[in-house]
């Protein structure tokens, strides 16, 4: 049988016709119609008056953002624990401090209250932290009310990592707008794709254009080749984001393709005790569901998450364990760690389902087999 994966591509049809535009008219650089035709309509879905610069990935995106908002060698950077490592590692690259955040039990997303202990703490040592990175995990929507008010109780720059939550909203407005600086991303397996690719959502067109001078190496204007700054090979290609341009007319239809498979797993979960459907926990959550998630208790089901996942993998299904928290990660273990295991529980327990806009009703069928089978024994 083929493979159900986890997150595959899904091109909507109108993803050549920008492309091979692209061809014709020898656009073929690190600018071009397409790169401003994407950046415009990106803008003008997230709304909020905001300013867009498309670049080659969300990592680069979360670097220049941490470097727009001052963060240079030996400063702290509060991060939301449970992410992949893409949200951490650019603090690194600044020379700077991670210092992990747990999670709450609503979003799986940075606590607010180990968040302000967090700074009290770094502060009572002299060392105001320099920015805040908080993370909408798998498409849902942080706590953003009580993280954006502690941002600016404290004055500290906020980056709102929204790689996994394009499309997604918190009390009707789009995840990526209420930071300094948010954080898209359009890697293969994103909610929509440019086989790579990512964005830096800016609250003025300064910091847009700051953005895209970094991002361009930091060339001054001069005839000549001259740099007065540390520059970066981070702009989108006009090739590359002609793959977006086509994609963002399918954006909202993979939105709700996503939230029917989201649907599918709480219908098929919901008598079975002890497995757990990650989804909205009050109305002012909308979530894109990018992936959709299960708790397993074991004590309760017999079976672990990785009893079910290598259950899935036998019948050639790929799903995959949460995000392993930074903390525990090998490359992060001196930094220091506030909260308590929520982040940790969740990782022992959860397992991300396939979840691609393009999933048939057969791939459903035999996803649902395949734990049925699993539940019978």
């Amino acid at each position: 049988m083929d493979k159900i994966w986890l997150s595959s591509p899904h091109m909507g049809g109108g993803e050549q016709k920008y492309v091979q535009e692209a061809f014709d008219t020898n656009w073929v650089a690190p600018l071009g119609p397409n790169v401003n035709g994407f950046e415009k309509d990106l803008e003008s879905y997230i709304g909020e008056n905001s300013n867009v610069a498309c670049l080659v990935s969300g990592t680069s995106a979360i670097h220049l953002a941490l470097i727009l908002s001052g963060v240079s060698y030996n400063d702290n950077v509060i991060c939301q624990s449970m992410t992949f490592s893409a949200s951490a590692n650019p603090i690194k690259y600044q020379g700077a401090n991670p210092i992990f955040i747990d999670s709450e039990k609503d979003t799986w997303n940075m606590c607010p209250i180990a968040l302000e202990e967090a700074i009290k703490k770094e502060m009572s040592k002299g060392k105001k932290p320099k920015a805040i990175i908080v993370v909408h995990l798998y498409g849902m929507p942080a706590k953003m009310d009580e993280i954006s008010a502690i941002s600016k109780r404290y004055e500290i720059p906020l980056i709102e990592d929204a790689a996994e939550a394009l499309g997604s909203t918190y009390k009707g407005k789009k995840c990526g707008t209420f930071g300094d600086f948010g954080i898209l991303s359009f890697n293969g397996n994103k909610i929509i794709t440019t086989s790579g690719g990512g964005a830096l959502v800016c609250k003025n067109d300064e910091d847009k254009q700051k953005t895209i001078f970094l991002a361009t190496q930091a060339r001054d204007n001069a005839p000549h080749y001259q740099h007065s700054h540390i520059g970066y090979n981070y702009r989108m290609s006009n090739i590359t984001a002609g793959i977006g341009r086509g994609q963002m007319e399918v954006l909202d239809k993979h939105i709700s393709y996503r939230r029917v498979n989201n649907q599918f797993y709480q219908e098929l979960f919901k008598n079975i005790k002890g497995i757990t459907v990650f989804k909205e926990s009050t109305e002012n959550y909308f979530s894109n569901h990018w992936l959709s998630a299960i708790i397993v208790d074991e004590t309760i089901t017999n079976f672990s998450r990785e009893d079910l996942r290598l259950s899935l993998l036998d019948d050639n299904i790929e799903s995959r364990p949460l995000w392993k928290p930074m903390h525990l990660q090998p490359v992060f273990k001196d930094y220091a760690y506030y909260g308590t295991n929520v982040s940790e529980n969740l990782f022992k327990k959860g397992l991300c389902l396939p979840s691609g806009s393009n999933l048939t009703e057969e791939d459903k069928e035999r996803i649902k087999t395949s734990i049925n089978k699993l539940m019978k024994k």
